[in-house]
Formats: C-alpha cells, sequence, structure tokens
C-alpha cells in the first residue's frame, strides 16, 4: 500500500480573470505499476500550476484517498488490483462529482477505456503520450471539458459502440437541426472554437447549444455526447475525423 504524500504549493500557478492567482489543480494519481506512477507524479510536478496530492496504487485506496484529500482530477488507470479503475470511477463520480477523473490505457484498443467513460470519466489517452499533451489534458478536465485522444476515438468507439438497426434513434429525436449538427461536429473531435469556425457562428452560441444537447442527451460531458452520437447512428466510424 502507498501511503497519500502532500506536496507544496506551486507558486507559479496560473492566473484567473481579473489577476487573482488561482489555485494550483490538485492531482491524485492511482496506478498499480510503481515505476509508471512516479513518472506520471514527477511529470504532473514538474508542470506549473499543478500539485499532486497523493499517489495510490489501486482504485479502493483511490476512492479513500479521493474522500480524504479531495482532488481537482484523479488520473486513473484501469488495470489495478483490490479494485479496478472502472468501479473506483463509478464511486468517484457518484460520491465526489466535483472530482474529475482522467483514464490511462495502456492500449489503444481496449474496451474498459469505454466503460471508463460510460462510469463518468472526463476522458481517456493512452500511456505513451507526451508530458505535454498529459497536462494539457489534466487542464482541460479540470476546467470541465472532455478529453478523448483522437487517433483512438474512431477505432475505439467505432469497434465497441453497437450501431442501432436504424439511423437516427429516438434518443436524438428532441434535438433541432442545430443541436444535432454541433452534435455530430462534437463527435468528429471538434472543440467549440472549431464547430464556431466551422458554422460561422460564435463561440458563446456553440456553448448554449453545447449546453442544451448535453441536458437533453443527459450526458455528463463531452465523452459521453460522443458516445450517443455512435450509439444513435449519427456518426459512424467511416465517416469520423481521423
Amino acid at each position: 500500500m502507498t501511503a497519500a504524500a502532500q506536496a507544496a504549493p506551486d507558486d507559479s500557478a496560473p492566473e484567473q480573470d481579473g489577476g487573482r492567482p488561482a489555485g494550483p489543480i490538485t492531482v491524485l494519481i492511482a496506478d498499480d505499476q510503481l515505476l509508471v506512477r512516479r513518472g506520471l507524479a514527477l511529470i504532473v510536478r514538474c508542470a506549473p500550476g499543478f500539485t499532486v496530492v497523493g499517489e495510490v496504487d489501486d482504485g479502493e485506496q483511490a476512492v479513500a484517498a479521493a474522500h480524504r484529500l479531495r482532488p481537482d482530477v484523479v488520473l486513473m488507470d484501469l488495470q489495478m488490483p483490490v479494485m479496478d479503475g472502472i468501479r473506483a470511477t463509478e464511486r468517484l463520480t457518484a460520491e465526489l462529482p466535483g472530482c474529475r477523473v482522467l483514464a490511462l490505457s495502456t492500449f489503444d484498443m481496449d474496451e474498459q477505456v469505454l466503460r471508463a467513460l460510460r462510469a463518468g470519466a472526463s476522458g481517456f489517452l493512452p500511456k505513451d503520450i507526451s508530458p505535454e499533451e498529459l497536462t494539457n489534458a489534466l487542464r482541460t478536465v479540470h476546467s470541465g471539458e472532455a478529453v478523448v485522444a483522437p487517433r483512438l476515438l474512431t477505432r475505439l468507439i467505432g469497434s465497441f459502440v453497437s450501431p442501432p438497426a436504424s439511423p437516427l434513434a429516438v434518443a436524438l429525436d428532441g434535438l433541432t437541426a442545430r443541436e444535432t449538427e454541433i452534435l455530430r461536429l462534437i463527435a468528429t473531435g471538434l472543440d467549440n472554437t472549431a464547430i464556431a469556425d466551422d458554422l460561422g457562428i460564435g463561440v458563446q452560441t456553440v456553448k448554449n447549444h453545447v449546453t442544451s444537447v448535453f441536458a437533453k442527451l443527459g450526458a455528463r460531458d463531452r465523452a459521453q455526447a460522443v458516445i450517443a452520437a455512435y450509439e444513435s447512428g449519427l456518426v459512424r466510424a467511416r465517416t469520423a475525423a481521423p
């Protein structure tokens, strides 16, 4: 068992609007491989604006440590003993809704990644990403957005989400034509700014539509909206952007 380790606050944390200093993004790392866990901790600690508040080596410890330390983001390995990352993610998103989970997977094609998204993870990344990609993903997840590695999106969801018998299942009936188009663009990996450019509308207008889409689909974030788009038949793997 690995004891959670407190880290000193980072004086180089970013500023909020208005020039007030923002606190560092606090991260709990859960991975049963010591070398990987220490490597992740080193990367996060060396990045400005982050504090690693703990390191644990199984899902049960992750849940307990998250309740005690209240991290902003849990960096969650999916394959762990005692309690795996899927079950730990389900518990964290149910018990600590303000805590975001970013799942990590060793393998590109791993059905457990999709299960993690359904469990409430805010995204997933392969473990061979660069340090910059990792810290950018942590910032994105902390901001309330979802992170889905582009190279995995089409293959993963195309492989593990079953298409409906007929396109545009009932789940999308409540969306307007504009909301349906925005959901399609979300599912191809575009962020709000890119969607605004593609449709020739303002970013705030896109944000309003995205909020409405999430509410109508019962989606917690972009990752779950992407799953809904594939499961409804709105987007298929062969038509998604790479």
